[in-house]
């Protein structure tokens, strides 16, 4: 029976009691072998049936319908305890209370439109709930400015239906397969979708989590351009990128552009390539024990897929004089709600009246779970298979002693190998600054050694260029030892012009100047330079002299060898009158 739409049904069952005139008084336990034979009688319905092991009849699905299969394996259920109801419970009514409370919280819908500019997205979910979500679009001039990347835009709204209450949100993605280069275009619809469940995981993590808004991408219309050909490149990457993370569900638009011949080519070409690709695209779901009528339902809507879908929100008026959305066409008109026009009617019982909660449900319990997987685990976070497991507590304690100790041993031997990385970086480390330290006492003593040789080269340079001339630095004496006569003077220096002096004093009696008998020169002559250094003396007979830093000059005669040829020191008289030069510099 086909109820009809927006008509609510509440049901109150109110089981007819019969009572047994045989059988076991009220809470009498009964054994499986005194329970089987009643279960062909009208009452079967009537009883209960509670296990030791406080699960519930029927939840093991090996075990069929009959509980008593299970006797013959020795299974639980040889436990069981029946018991006949003599009254209404109450618990029938559960679907009801679900009912009352699902009404009053709400639902929530997230649903995403994916594909290229032109191709009616706006307007087909303007058509699916017969509301204008979308605002008018503005017209953009061609020489505007256009975005370079793929946008994500969110519109929500609130909308009642008969007292049901749906937040739907619409996720939008313009800019999508617009571009010359529609290289990674899938990525940010990839990361918006996998933001939306660390959101949700998020909020699960949290110590208070009374207040949990699922903004999960339930389904997502694929928009697919009506080639007639077969999906392109870009087409199966975005499938291929996000069949794991939401339900995917194709539609092929403008579907009124192409003939039925045409359509159903074009399906089977895109169902082969979405089986080639290994693509999971949403099925219409089929549950156990579904009367035929929902069964043939589903198959009719997965005969549909992908749907060929025309979209219009305004009214025209058929041939006949009929009010119907569609589009009016010089041929004709294409109604949108009309089954033999296009399969926007099965997309709507699919998506909206029949498979929405089935679209929660697997977006929570499958696709969102195997990415809750995932990342734990690559967070680093394992599953402890020791939980509910009965063990043995020594066992228990030695096993995770020796987990303790592998652990003890494994931080050991990464702290060793810290400590001799440390150490070896250290060593270079020190060994780079000795390296250093003699490169620089090298490059130091080169300069020390060059500066030294500089300076000697300048000395050399400085003494040879300023030569001591006997014309300017040296004056001649004629001194008389017997007279003992003085001499004074004064001496202008060449290079400084400063003025020294010098005396000559014969303060010793005249001698012969011959060597004594233990062959030494008897002193004769006292020079006292002030502000001149002795560097030079000459006399006219072999005399000594003895300057002040102790240099000597002996036997020097510079008048020539022939002078003295004819003196015999041993027999000639002792000579009383000497000529001699004295050469000094500036001190």
């Amino acid at each position: 029976m086909k109820i009809p739409y927006g008509v609510k049904i509440v049901i109150s069952p109110r089981p007819k009691v019969q009572v047994m005139p045989t059988g076991p008084p009220v809470g009498t336990r009964l054994s499986l072998p005194s329970i089987t034979p009643a279960l062909d009688s009208p009452m079967s319905d009537s009883y209960s049936g509670v296990y030791s092991n406080g699960s519930v009849p029927g939840s093991n699905p090996s075990l069929g319908q009959n509980p008593s299969l299970g006797q013959s394996h020795g299974s639980p259920l040889s436990s069981v305890i029946r018991k006949k109801l003599l009254g209404y419970v109450g618990f029938a009514n559960f679907p009801n209370q679900m009912h009352r409370k699902s009404v009053r919280k709400g639902f929530q819908f997230t649903a995403m439109v994916v594909g290229e500019s032109g191709l009616g997205k706006s307007t087909l979910i303007n058509t699916l709930f017969n509301t204008p979500l979308y605002p008018p679009k503005e017209h953009i001039p061609p020489s505007a400015e256009r975005p370079k990347t793929v946008a994500i835009e969110s519109i929500g709204a609130d909308i009642e239906e008969n007292g049901v209450r749906l937040h739907l949100t619409v996720v939008d993605t313009p800019g999508f397969g617009d571009f010359v280069n529609n290289d990674e275009s899938w990525k940010p619809i990839l990361d918006d979708i996998e933001s939306r469940f660390d959101s949700y995981l998020e909020q699960e993590n949290r110590v208070n989590r009374t207040k949990i808004v699922d903004n999960r991408v339930h389904a997502c219309l694929y928009f697919i351009q009506p080639t007639g050909h077969s999906l392109k490149q870009i087409d199966i990457e975005f499938m291929r990128r996000l069949h794991t993370k939401v339900n995917l569900i194709p539609v092929i638009a403008k579907a009124d552009t192409m003939t039925d011949e045409e359509i159903l080519d074009f399906k089977q070409r895109i169902l082969a390539d979405i089986a080639h690709h290994n693509i999971h695209i949403f099925q219409a779901p089929t549950y156990e024990n579904e009367d035929e009528e929902s069964i043939a339902e589903a198959e009719e809507i997965a005969s549909k897929i992908p749907f060929a879908v025309v979209g219009s929100d305004r009214v025209v008026e058929t041939p006949d004089g009929r009010q119907v959305r569609g589009r009016a066409y010089p041929w004709g008109v294409v109604e949108v709600d009309n089954e033999d026009h296009c399969d926007f009617v099965k997309l709507k019982q699919m998506l909206v009246r029949t498979y929405m909660e089935e679209l929660r449900e697997y977006t929570n319990n499958v696709l969102y779970e195997n990415w809750r997987t995932e990342k734990l685990i690559s967070m680093g976070v394992t599953q402890d298979s020791s939980v509910f497991k009965e063990i043995n507590p020594a066992a228990r304690l030695q096993e995770e002693r020796t987990m303790h100790e592998a652990k003890l041993a494994k931080m050991e031997t990464e702290m060793k190998m810290v400590f001799q990385q440390k150490v070896q970086e250290k060593e270079a480390k020190l060994k780079q600054s000795e390296e250093e330290l003699y490169a620089r006492h090298k490059e130091m003593k080169e300069a020390l050694e060059k500066q030294r040789l500089d300076l000697e080269d300048k000395k050399r340079k400085i003494e040879s260029g300023r030569p001591i001339t006997p014309e300017k630095n040296s004056e001649e004496f004629e001194v008389s030892g017997g007279k003992g006569a003085k001499a004074n003077f004064v001496w202008k220096c060449t290079f400084c012009k400063r003025e020294s002096s010098a005396k000559f004093d014969s303060a010793y009696p005249t001698r012969a100047y011959t060597e004594d008998d233990s062959g030494q020169f008897a002193p004769f002559l006292k020079v006292d330079c002030r502000g001149l250094e002795f560097v030079g003396f000459e006399p006219r007979a072999p005399w000594k002299a003895t300057s002040p830093k102790g240099t000597t000059f002996t036997d020097i005669n510079l008048s020539g060898e022939d002078m003295w040829t004819e003196y015999d020191e041993k027999a000639g008289a002792p000579v009383s009158i000497s000529e001699f030069e004295c050469k000094w510099a500036r001190a």
